[in-house]
Protein backbone atom coordinates (compact mmCIF):
# COMPACT_ATOMS: atom_id res chain seq x y z
CA UNK A 1 0.00 0.00 0.00
CA UNK A 2 1.23 3.48 -0.84
CA UNK A 3 0.31 6.85 0.67
CA UNK A 4 1.33 10.30 -0.56
CA UNK A 5 1.94 13.11 1.94
CA UNK A 6 2.22 16.80 1.16
CA UNK A 7 3.64 18.89 4.00
CA UNK A 8 1.54 21.96 3.34
CA UNK A 9 3.60 24.22 5.58
CA UNK A 10 6.68 23.52 3.43
CA UNK A 11 5.02 23.63 0.00
CA UNK A 12 5.60 27.03 -1.64
CA UNK A 13 4.18 26.97 -5.19
CA UNK A 14 4.93 30.66 -5.71
CA UNK A 15 8.63 29.94 -5.32
CA UNK A 16 8.85 26.89 -7.60
CA UNK A 17 7.89 25.75 -11.08
CA UNK A 18 5.76 22.78 -9.99
CA UNK A 19 8.70 20.44 -10.45
CA UNK A 20 6.58 17.67 -8.90
CA UNK A 21 4.18 17.85 -11.87
CA UNK A 22 6.78 18.74 -14.46
CA UNK A 23 8.97 15.69 -13.86
CA UNK A 24 6.33 13.08 -12.93
CA UNK A 25 6.55 10.19 -15.48
CA UNK A 26 2.84 9.36 -15.09
CA UNK A 27 1.81 12.97 -15.77
CA UNK A 28 3.94 12.87 -18.95
CA UNK A 29 1.91 9.90 -20.15
CA UNK A 30 -1.29 11.92 -19.72
CA UNK A 31 -2.45 10.56 -16.35
CA UNK A 32 -3.65 13.08 -13.77
CA UNK A 33 -1.37 11.69 -11.07
CA UNK A 34 -0.57 15.17 -9.76
CA UNK A 35 -2.91 18.13 -10.31
CA UNK A 36 -3.10 21.63 -8.91
CA UNK A 37 -5.66 22.04 -6.12
CA UNK A 38 -7.90 25.01 -5.39
CA UNK A 39 -5.29 26.53 -3.08
CA UNK A 40 -2.62 26.32 -5.78
CA UNK A 41 -0.84 23.41 -4.13
CA UNK A 42 -0.46 19.98 -5.74
CA UNK A 43 -2.81 17.05 -5.11
CA UNK A 44 -1.25 13.59 -5.55
CA UNK A 45 -3.38 10.60 -6.51
CA UNK A 46 -2.33 7.62 -4.40
CA UNK A 47 -4.12 5.25 -6.80
CA UNK A 48 -2.19 6.48 -9.86
CA UNK A 49 1.18 7.07 -8.20
CA UNK A 50 3.81 4.44 -9.10
CA UNK A 51 6.14 5.38 -6.26
CA UNK A 52 9.11 6.31 -8.45
CA UNK A 53 10.14 9.03 -5.97
CA UNK A 54 11.10 11.59 -8.61
CA UNK A 55 8.72 14.21 -7.18
CA UNK A 56 10.35 13.80 -3.75
CA UNK A 57 13.81 14.52 -5.18
CA UNK A 58 12.69 17.36 -7.45
CA UNK A 59 10.65 19.27 -4.84
CA UNK A 60 12.95 22.16 -3.79
CA UNK A 61 11.35 22.41 -0.34
CA UNK A 62 11.20 18.73 0.66
CA UNK A 63 7.42 18.94 0.95
CA UNK A 64 6.53 15.54 -0.56
CA UNK A 65 6.75 12.02 0.83
CA UNK A 66 5.67 8.80 -0.86
CA UNK A 67 5.49 6.01 1.73
CA UNK A 68 5.07 2.28 1.29
CA UNK A 69 3.11 0.65 4.11
CA UNK A 70 2.10 -2.97 4.85
CA UNK A 71 -0.91 -4.10 2.82
CA UNK A 72 -2.72 -5.09 6.03
CA UNK A 73 -3.17 -1.38 6.83
CA UNK A 74 -5.19 -0.79 3.67
CA UNK A 75 -8.68 0.36 4.58
CA UNK A 76 -7.73 0.61 8.26
CA UNK A 77 -7.38 4.39 8.46
CA UNK A 78 -8.70 5.83 11.71
CA UNK A 79 -8.37 9.49 10.84
CA UNK A 80 -6.85 11.55 8.04
CA UNK A 81 -6.30 15.29 7.97
CA UNK A 82 -7.45 15.90 4.41
CA UNK A 83 -6.17 14.61 1.08
CA UNK A 84 -2.41 13.94 1.18
CA UNK A 85 -2.49 14.80 4.89
CA UNK A 86 -1.34 12.98 8.01
CA UNK A 87 -3.04 9.61 8.58
CA UNK A 88 -3.48 7.65 11.82
CA UNK A 89 -3.97 3.88 11.88
CA UNK A 90 -5.45 2.22 14.96
CA UNK A 91 -6.31 3.43 18.44
CA UNK A 92 -5.25 2.60 22.00
CA UNK A 93 -7.75 0.65 24.12
CA UNK A 94 -8.80 2.11 27.49
CA UNK A 95 -9.30 -0.49 30.25
CA UNK A 96 -11.08 0.10 33.54
CA UNK A 97 -8.82 -0.10 36.58
CA UNK A 98 -5.69 0.17 34.43
CA UNK A 99 -3.31 2.93 33.38
CA UNK A 100 -2.49 2.74 29.67
CA UNK A 101 0.63 4.53 28.43
CA UNK A 102 1.19 5.89 24.92
CA UNK A 103 4.79 5.94 23.75
CA UNK A 104 5.95 7.43 20.48
CA UNK A 105 7.65 10.28 18.67
CA UNK A 106 6.05 13.72 18.51
CA UNK A 107 3.94 14.17 15.39
CA UNK A 108 2.94 10.50 15.03
CA UNK A 109 -0.62 10.90 16.30
CA UNK A 110 -0.64 10.43 20.09
CA UNK A 111 -2.62 13.59 20.78
CA UNK A 112 -4.92 12.84 17.84
CA UNK A 113 -5.69 9.40 19.28
CA UNK A 114 -6.41 10.88 22.72
CA UNK A 115 -8.71 13.54 21.24
CA UNK A 116 -10.66 10.87 19.34
CA UNK A 117 -11.18 8.74 22.44
CA UNK A 118 -12.08 11.85 24.47
CA UNK A 119 -14.81 12.73 21.96
CA UNK A 120 -13.10 15.98 20.94
CA UNK A 121 -12.46 14.73 17.41
CA UNK A 122 -14.76 12.45 15.42
CA UNK A 123 -12.62 9.99 13.39
CA UNK A 124 -13.30 10.18 9.65
CA UNK A 125 -11.86 6.71 8.84
CA UNK A 126 -9.80 8.28 6.08
CA UNK A 127 -12.89 9.51 4.19
CA UNK A 128 -14.18 13.02 3.60
CA UNK A 129 -17.38 12.30 5.54
CA UNK A 130 -18.38 9.57 7.97
CA UNK A 131 -21.05 8.78 10.56
CA UNK A 132 -21.10 7.16 14.00
CA UNK A 133 -22.69 4.09 12.43
CA UNK A 134 -19.68 3.75 10.11
CA UNK A 135 -17.30 4.15 13.05
CA UNK A 136 -19.09 1.56 15.20
CA UNK A 137 -19.23 -0.84 12.25
CA UNK A 138 -15.48 -0.44 11.66
CA UNK A 139 -14.70 -1.50 15.22
CA UNK A 140 -17.35 -4.24 15.45
CA UNK A 141 -16.10 -7.20 17.46
CA UNK A 142 -13.37 -5.22 19.20
CA UNK A 143 -13.23 -3.63 22.64
CA UNK A 144 -13.66 -0.24 20.99
CA UNK A 145 -17.11 -1.08 19.57
CA UNK A 146 -18.85 -0.67 22.91
CA UNK A 147 -16.70 2.34 23.72
CA UNK A 148 -17.73 4.24 20.57
CA UNK A 149 -21.36 3.14 20.96
CA UNK A 150 -21.46 4.75 24.39
CA UNK A 151 -19.53 7.80 23.17
CA UNK A 152 -21.99 8.31 20.28
CA UNK A 153 -24.97 8.11 22.68
CA UNK A 154 -23.33 10.51 25.13
CA UNK A 155 -23.45 7.73 27.75
CA UNK A 156 -19.73 7.99 28.42
CA UNK A 157 -18.22 10.73 30.54
CA UNK A 158 -14.65 11.68 29.76
CA UNK A 159 -12.19 13.93 31.58
CA UNK A 160 -9.33 15.32 29.46
CA UNK A 161 -6.13 17.15 30.38
CA UNK A 162 -4.66 18.84 27.29
CA UNK A 163 -1.03 18.79 26.31
CA UNK A 164 -0.58 22.56 26.31
CA UNK A 165 -1.43 23.86 29.79
CA UNK A 166 -0.24 27.34 28.81
CA UNK A 167 -3.55 27.83 26.98
CA UNK A 168 -5.65 27.36 30.14
CA UNK A 169 -5.59 31.10 31.10
CA UNK A 170 -7.13 31.86 27.68
CA UNK A 171 -10.21 29.80 28.56
CA UNK A 172 -10.60 30.47 32.28
CA UNK A 173 -10.36 33.82 34.04
CA UNK A 174 -10.19 33.79 37.81
CA UNK A 175 -8.47 32.21 40.79
CA UNK A 176 -7.27 28.63 41.21
CA UNK A 177 -9.82 28.05 43.97
CA UNK A 178 -12.69 29.02 41.64
CA UNK A 179 -11.48 26.73 38.86
CA UNK A 180 -11.18 23.69 41.13
CA UNK A 181 -14.47 24.36 42.94
CA UNK A 182 -16.25 24.55 39.57
CA UNK A 183 -14.80 21.22 38.42
CA UNK A 184 -14.80 19.22 41.67
CA UNK A 185 -17.44 16.51 41.16
CA UNK A 186 -15.80 13.92 43.42
CA UNK A 187 -15.30 16.08 46.51
CA UNK A 188 -11.57 15.47 46.54
CA UNK A 189 -10.06 18.76 45.31
CA UNK A 190 -8.81 19.91 48.73
CA UNK A 191 -7.16 16.53 49.37
CA UNK A 192 -5.41 16.63 45.99
CA UNK A 193 -4.34 20.26 46.50
CA UNK A 194 -2.57 19.22 49.70
CA UNK A 195 -1.05 16.15 48.05
CA UNK A 196 0.25 18.26 45.15
CA UNK A 197 1.56 20.96 47.55
CA UNK A 198 -0.56 23.69 45.98
CA UNK A 199 -2.24 25.15 49.07
CA UNK A 200 -0.29 28.39 48.74
CA UNK A 201 -1.50 28.95 45.17
CA UNK A 202 -5.26 28.54 45.79
CA UNK A 203 -5.95 32.28 45.91
CA UNK A 204 -3.64 33.10 43.00
CA UNK A 205 -4.97 34.18 39.63
CA UNK A 206 -4.63 31.49 36.96
CA UNK A 207 -2.64 33.96 34.84
CA UNK A 208 -0.01 34.35 37.57
CA UNK A 209 0.85 30.67 37.99
CA UNK A 210 4.22 29.22 37.02
CA UNK A 211 4.37 26.43 34.45
CA UNK A 212 4.77 23.80 37.18
CA UNK A 213 1.83 25.15 39.19
CA UNK A 214 -0.36 25.33 36.09
CA UNK A 215 0.52 21.73 35.19
CA UNK A 216 -0.47 20.44 38.63
CA UNK A 217 -3.71 22.47 38.63
CA UNK A 218 -4.58 20.99 35.22
CA UNK A 219 -3.97 17.43 36.47
CA UNK A 220 -6.13 18.04 39.55
CA UNK A 221 -8.92 19.61 37.46
CA UNK A 222 -8.92 16.48 35.29
CA UNK A 223 -8.87 14.05 38.23
CA UNK A 224 -11.70 15.67 40.26
CA UNK A 225 -14.27 15.20 37.51
CA UNK A 226 -16.49 12.14 38.00
CA UNK A 227 -15.72 10.43 34.69
CA UNK A 228 -15.53 6.93 33.27
CA UNK A 229 -12.29 7.55 31.40
CA UNK A 230 -9.42 9.93 32.09
CA UNK A 231 -7.01 11.11 29.41
CA UNK A 232 -3.85 12.93 30.47
CA UNK A 233 -1.76 14.29 27.61
CA UNK A 234 1.76 14.78 29.11
CA UNK A 235 1.90 15.18 32.88
CA UNK A 236 5.60 15.97 33.47
CA UNK A 237 6.46 19.19 31.54
CA UNK A 238 7.51 22.02 33.94
CA UNK A 239 7.65 19.57 36.89
CA UNK A 240 10.78 18.58 38.76
CA UNK A 241 11.52 14.89 39.38
CA UNK A 242 10.02 15.02 42.89
CA UNK A 243 6.76 16.43 41.53
CA UNK A 244 6.75 13.90 38.67
CA UNK A 245 7.03 10.95 41.05
CA UNK A 246 4.36 12.43 43.32
CA UNK A 247 1.95 12.96 40.40
CA UNK A 248 2.47 9.36 39.23
CA UNK A 249 1.81 8.00 42.75
CA UNK A 250 -1.35 10.08 43.16
CA UNK A 251 -2.80 9.11 39.76
CA UNK A 252 -2.31 5.43 40.62
CA UNK A 253 -3.95 5.91 44.02
CA UNK A 254 -6.90 8.18 43.22
CA UNK A 255 -7.85 6.73 39.82
CA UNK A 256 -7.28 3.06 40.66
CA UNK A 257 -10.86 2.07 39.72
CA UNK A 258 -11.06 4.13 36.51
CA UNK A 259 -9.69 3.79 32.99
CA UNK A 260 -6.70 6.08 32.44
CA UNK A 261 -4.66 6.83 29.34
CA UNK A 262 -1.42 8.79 29.73
CA UNK A 263 0.77 10.22 26.96
CA UNK A 264 4.26 10.65 28.41
CA UNK A 265 7.87 11.10 27.21
CA UNK A 266 9.58 10.55 30.57
CA UNK A 267 10.35 6.83 30.38
CA UNK A 268 11.09 6.54 34.10
CA UNK A 269 7.65 7.92 35.01
CA UNK A 270 5.88 5.94 32.27
CA UNK A 271 7.57 2.77 33.50
CA UNK A 272 6.49 3.50 37.05
CA UNK A 273 2.92 4.55 36.21
CA UNK A 274 1.63 2.42 33.31
CA UNK A 275 0.21 -1.10 33.60
CA UNK A 276 0.72 -1.62 29.86
CA UNK A 277 1.49 0.54 26.83
CA UNK A 278 0.70 1.07 23.17
CA UNK A 279 3.59 2.12 20.94
CA UNK A 280 2.82 4.57 18.15
CA UNK A 281 5.37 4.36 15.34
CA UNK A 282 5.60 6.11 11.99
CA UNK A 283 7.01 9.33 10.58
CA UNK A 284 6.26 12.70 12.20
CA UNK A 285 3.63 14.74 10.33
CA UNK A 286 3.18 11.87 7.83
CA UNK A 287 1.62 8.83 9.48
CA UNK A 288 1.30 6.94 12.74
CA UNK A 289 0.40 3.33 13.57
CA UNK A 290 -0.86 2.28 17.00
CA UNK A 291 0.26 -1.19 18.09
CA UNK A 292 -1.76 -3.64 20.14
CA UNK A 293 -1.16 -3.36 23.92
CA UNK A 294 2.13 -4.64 25.35
CA UNK A 295 3.36 -5.06 28.91
CA UNK A 296 5.14 -1.91 30.04
CA UNK A 297 8.59 -3.47 30.36
CA UNK A 298 8.36 -5.34 27.05
CA UNK A 299 6.94 -2.35 25.20
CA UNK A 300 9.63 0.05 26.37
CA UNK A 301 12.35 -2.53 25.67
CA UNK A 302 11.06 -3.11 22.13
CA UNK A 303 10.78 0.64 21.55
CA UNK A 304 14.38 1.22 22.64
CA UNK A 305 15.61 -1.83 20.74
CA UNK A 306 13.90 -0.51 17.62
CA UNK A 307 12.13 -3.72 16.62
CA UNK A 308 8.46 -4.55 17.33
CA UNK A 309 8.23 -8.34 17.43
CA UNK A 310 4.46 -8.87 17.12
CA UNK A 311 4.23 -6.36 14.26
CA UNK A 312 7.53 -7.50 12.67
CA UNK A 313 8.45 -3.86 12.11
CA UNK A 314 11.79 -2.11 12.60
CA UNK A 315 11.33 1.46 13.84
CA UNK A 316 14.97 2.35 14.50
CA UNK A 317 18.16 1.57 12.56
CA UNK A 318 20.24 0.83 15.65
CA UNK A 319 19.10 -0.20 19.14
CA UNK A 320 19.72 2.02 22.15
CA UNK A 321 22.15 -0.04 24.21
CA UNK A 322 22.89 0.12 27.92
CA UNK A 323 25.91 -1.13 29.85
CA UNK A 324 25.72 -3.74 32.59
CA UNK A 325 27.38 -1.46 35.13
CA UNK A 326 26.31 1.81 36.74
CA UNK A 327 27.52 4.90 34.83
CA UNK A 328 31.19 5.83 34.77
CA UNK A 329 32.91 6.15 38.10
CA UNK A 330 35.47 8.86 38.75
CA UNK A 331 38.71 8.05 36.96
CA UNK A 332 42.01 8.31 38.83
CA UNK A 333 43.59 10.41 36.09
CA UNK A 334 40.91 13.10 36.19
CA UNK A 335 42.32 16.59 36.77
CA UNK A 336 40.58 19.65 38.19
CA UNK A 337 39.55 22.04 35.40
CA UNK A 338 38.07 24.89 37.44
CA UNK A 339 37.60 25.59 41.11
CA UNK A 340 35.21 28.07 42.72
CA UNK A 341 35.00 29.28 46.31
CA UNK A 342 31.98 29.24 48.60
CA UNK A 343 29.37 31.96 48.02
CA UNK A 344 25.80 32.99 48.77
CA UNK A 345 23.12 34.52 46.59
CA UNK A 346 20.23 36.21 48.37
CA UNK A 347 16.88 37.31 46.99
CA UNK A 348 13.83 38.54 48.86
CA UNK A 349 12.94 35.49 50.97
CA UNK A 350 15.41 33.10 49.29
CA UNK A 351 19.06 32.25 49.86
CA UNK A 352 21.36 29.89 47.92
CA UNK A 353 24.34 28.55 49.87
CA UNK A 354 27.14 27.11 47.76
CA UNK A 355 30.20 25.39 49.19
CA UNK A 356 33.53 25.50 47.39
CA UNK A 357 33.69 22.98 44.56
CA UNK A 358 35.28 22.06 41.25
CA UNK A 359 34.63 20.73 37.77
CA UNK A 360 37.05 18.26 36.23
CA UNK A 361 38.54 18.18 32.75
CA UNK A 362 36.37 16.40 30.20
CA UNK A 363 33.60 15.45 32.62
CA UNK A 364 29.82 15.74 32.37
CA UNK A 365 28.58 16.94 35.75
CA UNK A 366 24.88 16.28 36.34
CA UNK A 367 22.87 18.62 38.55
CA UNK A 368 19.71 17.42 40.32
CA UNK A 369 17.24 18.91 42.81
CA UNK A 370 13.77 20.36 43.17
CA UNK A 371 12.39 23.35 41.29
CA UNK A 372 12.93 26.78 42.92
CA UNK A 373 15.91 25.58 44.94
CA UNK A 374 18.67 27.54 43.18
CA UNK A 375 20.00 25.30 40.38
CA UNK A 376 19.48 27.89 37.63
CA UNK A 377 20.80 30.64 39.92
CA UNK A 378 23.97 28.60 40.47
CA UNK A 379 24.68 28.04 36.78
CA UNK A 380 23.94 31.70 35.99
CA UNK A 381 26.57 32.73 38.55
CA UNK A 382 29.08 30.31 36.98
CA UNK A 383 28.19 31.67 33.54
CA UNK A 384 28.74 35.24 34.74
CA UNK A 385 25.13 36.33 34.25
CA UNK A 386 24.60 36.93 37.99
CA UNK A 387 26.86 38.18 40.77
CA UNK A 388 26.81 36.41 44.16
CA UNK A 389 25.74 38.42 47.21
CA UNK A 390 28.73 37.24 49.24
CA UNK A 391 31.89 35.61 47.95
CA UNK A 392 33.29 35.84 44.44
CA UNK A 393 33.30 33.52 41.45
CA UNK A 394 35.99 34.40 38.94
CA UNK A 395 36.48 31.89 36.13
CA UNK A 396 39.04 32.74 33.47
CA UNK A 397 37.50 30.43 30.88
CA UNK A 398 35.17 30.62 27.90
CA UNK A 399 31.65 29.44 28.70
CA UNK A 400 28.77 28.59 26.36
CA UNK A 401 25.44 28.70 28.19
CA UNK A 402 21.95 27.52 27.24
CA UNK A 403 19.46 28.98 29.72
CA UNK A 404 16.38 27.26 31.12
CA UNK A 405 14.00 29.66 29.39
CA UNK A 406 14.85 30.32 25.76
CA UNK A 407 14.36 33.86 24.49
CA UNK A 408 13.99 34.28 20.72
CA UNK A 409 15.63 37.60 19.89
CA UNK A 410 15.43 37.49 16.09
CA UNK A 411 12.14 35.68 15.55
CA UNK A 412 11.97 36.39 11.81
CA UNK A 413 15.38 34.84 11.23
CA UNK A 414 15.32 31.29 9.84
CA UNK A 415 17.19 28.42 11.46
CA UNK A 416 19.63 28.39 8.53
CA UNK A 417 20.30 32.12 8.99
CA UNK A 418 20.93 31.62 12.71
CA UNK A 419 23.69 29.08 12.12
CA UNK A 420 25.13 31.10 9.23
CA UNK A 421 25.41 33.99 11.69
CA UNK A 422 27.20 31.68 14.15
CA UNK A 423 29.64 30.86 11.33
CA UNK A 424 29.78 27.14 12.11
CA UNK A 425 32.25 24.73 10.56
CA UNK A 426 31.57 21.54 8.61
CA UNK A 427 32.75 19.59 11.65
CA UNK A 428 29.95 21.13 13.73
CA UNK A 429 27.43 20.30 11.01
CA UNK A 430 28.52 16.66 11.20
CA UNK A 431 28.87 16.44 15.00
CA UNK A 432 25.89 18.57 16.06
CA UNK A 433 23.40 19.70 13.41
CA UNK A 434 22.88 16.39 11.60
CA UNK A 435 22.62 14.19 14.73
CA UNK A 436 20.08 16.59 16.24
CA UNK A 437 18.27 16.84 12.87
CA UNK A 438 18.60 20.62 12.76
CA UNK A 439 19.07 20.42 8.99
CA UNK A 440 15.40 19.39 8.68
CA UNK A 441 14.36 22.69 10.30
CA UNK A 442 16.58 25.03 8.25
CA UNK A 443 13.78 26.76 6.32
CA UNK A 444 11.62 27.44 9.38
CA UNK A 445 11.50 30.83 11.07
CA UNK A 446 12.55 30.73 14.73
CA UNK A 447 9.14 32.10 15.76
CA UNK A 448 7.40 29.13 14.09
CA UNK A 449 9.34 26.41 15.91
CA UNK A 450 7.55 24.17 18.39
CA UNK A 451 8.82 23.97 21.97
CA UNK A 452 10.82 20.81 21.23
CA UNK A 453 12.25 22.19 17.97
CA UNK A 454 13.29 25.43 19.66
CA UNK A 455 14.96 23.43 22.43
CA UNK A 456 17.16 21.36 20.09
CA UNK A 457 18.06 24.49 18.09
CA UNK A 458 19.11 26.22 21.34
CA UNK A 459 21.19 23.20 22.41
CA UNK A 460 22.84 23.05 18.98
CA UNK A 461 23.59 26.79 19.05
CA UNK A 462 25.19 26.37 22.49
CA UNK A 463 27.38 23.45 21.34
CA UNK A 464 28.43 25.32 18.19
CA UNK A 465 30.06 28.06 20.27
CA UNK A 466 33.79 27.70 20.90
CA UNK A 467 34.16 27.14 24.65
CA UNK A 468 35.90 25.05 27.30
CA UNK A 469 32.81 24.73 29.56
CA UNK A 470 29.27 24.11 28.29
CA UNK A 471 26.33 24.71 30.62
CA UNK A 472 22.96 23.30 29.55
CA UNK A 473 19.99 24.14 31.78
CA UNK A 474 17.12 21.66 31.20
CA UNK A 475 18.08 20.60 27.65
CA UNK A 476 15.43 17.83 27.57
CA UNK A 477 12.42 20.08 28.25
CA UNK A 478 9.63 19.58 25.65
CA UNK A 479 11.55 16.78 23.88
CA UNK A 480 10.03 13.42 23.01
CA UNK A 481 11.83 10.12 23.62
CA UNK A 482 13.49 10.06 20.17
CA UNK A 483 14.77 13.62 20.56
CA UNK A 484 16.13 12.81 24.02
CA UNK A 485 17.96 9.77 22.66
CA UNK A 486 19.59 11.89 19.95
CA UNK A 487 20.41 14.57 22.53
CA UNK A 488 22.13 12.11 24.88
CA UNK A 489 24.23 10.59 22.08
CA UNK A 490 25.22 14.00 20.69
CA UNK A 491 26.21 15.50 24.05
CA UNK A 492 28.17 12.41 25.12
CA UNK A 493 30.09 12.15 21.83
CA UNK A 494 30.75 15.90 21.76
CA UNK A 495 32.20 15.88 25.28
CA UNK A 496 34.40 12.85 24.58
CA UNK A 497 35.68 13.93 21.16
CA UNK A 498 36.51 17.50 22.21
CA UNK A 499 37.50 16.69 25.79
CA UNK A 500 35.44 19.60 27.10
CA UNK A 501 33.62 19.84 30.41
CA UNK A 502 29.85 20.08 30.67
CA UNK A 503 27.37 20.92 33.39
CA UNK A 504 23.87 19.53 32.78
CA UNK A 505 20.81 20.54 34.82
CA UNK A 506 17.78 18.35 34.11
CA UNK A 507 14.73 16.63 35.63
CA UNK A 508 14.77 13.57 33.36
CA UNK A 509 16.38 11.02 35.63
CA UNK A 510 17.26 8.69 32.69
CA UNK A 511 19.12 11.48 30.92
CA UNK A 512 21.07 12.37 34.06
CA UNK A 513 21.85 8.71 34.71
CA UNK A 514 23.08 8.02 31.18
CA UNK A 515 25.09 11.24 30.71
CA UNK A 516 26.73 12.07 34.02
CA UNK A 517 30.21 11.23 35.31
CA UNK A 518 29.52 12.87 38.68
CA UNK A 519 26.46 14.31 40.39
CA UNK A 520 25.83 17.65 42.11
CA UNK A 521 22.91 17.35 44.55
CA UNK A 522 20.82 20.35 45.66
CA UNK A 523 18.69 20.17 48.80
CA UNK A 524 16.68 22.65 50.86
CA UNK A 525 13.20 24.21 50.85
CA UNK A 526 11.82 25.36 47.46
CA UNK A 527 11.44 29.13 47.27
CA UNK A 528 13.17 29.69 50.62
CA UNK A 529 16.59 28.04 50.83
CA UNK A 530 18.85 26.04 48.58
CA UNK A 531 22.00 24.20 49.62
CA UNK A 532 24.50 22.40 47.42
CA UNK A 533 25.11 19.19 49.33
CA UNK A 534 28.13 18.39 47.22
CA UNK A 535 29.59 16.75 44.12
CA UNK A 536 29.60 12.96 44.40
CA UNK A 537 30.50 9.94 42.34
CA UNK A 538 27.37 8.59 40.63
CA UNK A 539 26.85 5.72 43.06
CA UNK A 540 26.93 7.95 46.15
CA UNK A 541 25.12 10.92 44.62
CA UNK A 542 22.28 8.94 43.09
CA UNK A 543 21.81 6.95 46.30
CA UNK A 544 21.42 10.22 48.26
CA UNK A 545 19.12 11.69 45.61
CA UNK A 546 16.91 8.60 45.15
CA UNK A 547 16.58 8.06 48.90
CA UNK A 548 15.13 11.55 49.30
CA UNK A 549 12.95 10.92 46.25
CA UNK A 550 11.68 7.67 47.78
CA UNK A 551 12.26 5.46 44.71
CA UNK A 552 14.76 2.74 43.80
CA UNK A 553 16.59 1.97 40.54
CA UNK A 554 17.38 -1.42 39.03
CA UNK A 555 18.65 -2.78 35.72
CA UNK A 556 16.15 -4.37 33.34
CA UNK A 557 16.87 -8.09 32.98
CA UNK A 558 16.65 -7.98 29.16
CA UNK A 559 17.86 -4.57 27.95
CA UNK A 560 19.94 -3.57 31.01
CA UNK A 561 18.26 -0.16 30.90
CA UNK A 562 17.73 1.68 34.20
CA UNK A 563 14.23 1.22 35.64
CA UNK A 564 12.35 2.70 38.58
CA UNK A 565 10.90 -0.11 40.67
CA UNK A 566 7.16 -0.10 41.22
CA UNK A 567 6.56 1.57 44.59
CA UNK A 568 6.09 -1.11 47.25
CA UNK A 569 7.19 -3.98 45.00
CA UNK A 570 9.37 -6.78 46.40
CA UNK A 571 12.45 -5.36 44.63
CA UNK A 572 11.67 -1.85 45.89
CA UNK A 573 11.33 -3.07 49.48
CA UNK A 574 14.50 -5.18 49.24
CA UNK A 575 16.65 -2.30 47.97
CA UNK A 576 15.28 0.16 50.53
CA UNK A 577 15.93 -2.32 53.33
CA UNK A 578 19.57 -2.64 52.22
CA UNK A 579 19.91 1.14 51.71
CA UNK A 580 20.87 0.62 48.06
CA UNK A 581 18.51 2.89 46.15
CA UNK A 582 20.76 3.04 43.08
CA UNK A 583 21.23 -0.46 41.66
CA UNK A 584 21.47 -3.47 43.97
Amino acid sequence: MRIAILKRDRCQPRKCEYECIKYCPMVRTGAETIVIGEDGKPLISEELCEGCGICIKKCPFGAISIIGLPEKLKGEETHRYGENGFVLYGLPIPKRGKVTGLLGENGTGKSTAVKILAGLLVPNLGASTTSWDDIIKRYAGSELQNYFTQLARAELKVSYKPQSVNAIPDYFKGKVRELLENTDERGMASELVDAFELSGAMDSDIRDLSGGELQRVAVIACMVRDADFYFLDEITPFLDIYQRVRVAKIIKEFLSDRAVIVVEHDLAILDMLADYIHIIYGKPAEYGVVTMPKSTSRGINEYLNGFLHAENVRIREKPIEFTAHPPREKSKDKRVFIEYGSFEKRYDGFVLEAKAGNIEYGEVLGVVGRNAIGKSTFVKILAGELEPTTGRVELDITISYKPQYIEVKHEHRTVRELFQYLDISETEVVEVLRPLRITELETKNLKDLSGGELQVVAVAACLCQEASLYILDEPSAHLDVEQKVRLIKTIRRYAERRDVSMLIVDHDIYLIDLLSDRLMVFEGEPGARGVIKGCFDMQTGMNIFLKELGVTFRRDDVSLRPRINKIGSAKDREQKQKGKYYYL
